[in-house]
């Protein structure tokens, strides 16, 4: 079992910037970020791999960075220039390596945390 704890969520304007992290039990080969809004399906933000591989939804392109300093450390998603559709419940999920599962946006992730709120404001 991979336990994930989030936090950082909160509100801001739009334009401003969050820093979200995620503490794990065990840092895995493959670690996203995904969002939920109510009514909606969850979507896939960002993904890392522990080769530095990353992923991202169009939607966040040049505006979300995913990072982990090491693979002992959190990982973080650093959020800019946040807009009002940014808004949702972000959720950092992990995998273990599986020879053939990718590691992107649209994968299919076992591990889940329990998820914190991002509210942008116009």
């Amino acid at each position: 079992q991979v336990q994930l704890v989030e936090s950082g969520g909160g509100s801001v304007q739009a334009g401003g910037s969050l820093r979200l992290s995620c503490a794990a039990s065990t840092y895995t080969y493959c670690m996203g970020w995904f969002r939920q809004v109510p009514g909606k399906e969850r979507e896939g933000v960002a993904t890392r791999t522990t080769t530095g591989t990353t992923t991202y939804a169009d939607s966040v392109k040049g505006r979300f960075t995913i990072s982990q300093d090491n693979d002992k450390d959190p990982l973080y998603l650093q959020m800019d220039s946040l807009k009002p559709e940014d808004t949702g419940m972000y959720y950092c999920a992990a995998n273990r390596f599986v020879w053939g599962k990718g590691c992107t946006v649209t994968t299919a992730f076992d591990y889940w945390g329990q998820g914190t709120q991002v509210t942008v404001s116009s």
